[in-house]
């Protein structure tokens, strides 16, 4: 664990992603949130499971993440599936224009979690998994489980 890695507090991963999809590159990225959003997240009321992120006209926007509305906060919270504006840098948001339009390279949210009191999503560029790579990644992760547990029986 590096330096950098102390100040860090995963909120929520989205398993299903890494199920899904095939993950090629990953960017950090801050979100725009109000503060019953930021207390809804501390307690870990987030939902990311059907959510991606999307360009439009130069910015990024997180679509369908699910923020639960902070129960405190009575009639000021917050719409719980509204878009939410990520902020990266300009030069890497003309990257993701042009890896996105290749077919079928989409933005999915990875996780979110605390970077010293702030709020970051990670966002990975993937592309969709087939039924039968899905089929054989799962049967690659048993295979090696299988040889993780033969490995500890041995060393005993």
């Amino acid at each position: 664990m590096g330096k950098s890695d102390k100040n860090i507090k995963i909120i929520t991963k989205n398993k299903k992603a890494y199920h899904d999809y095939e993950i090629f590159e990953t960017f950090e990225a801050g979100i725009v949130l109000t503060g019953t959003e930021v207390k809804s997240i501390r307690e870990g009321r987030i939902n990311l499971k059907d959510s991606y992120a999307k360009i439009v006209k130069g910015e990024v926007f997180l679509i369908e993440c699910h923020i639960s509305p902070y129960p405190h906060a009575g009639r000021f919270n917050h719409e719980p599936t509204r878009e939410r504006k990520l902020l990266l840098k300009k030069r890497e948001i003309k990257r993701l224009v042009g890896k996105v339009k290749e077919k079928g390279m989409t933005l999915i949210p990875l996780k979110v979690y605390f970077k010293n009191g702030l709020v970051k999503v990670e966002l990975g560029l993937c592309r969709g998994k087939r039924e039968h790579d899905k089929r054989a990644a799962l049967k690659e992760k048993t295979v090696k489980r299988e040889i993780d547990e033969a490995l500890k029986k041995y060393k005993r």
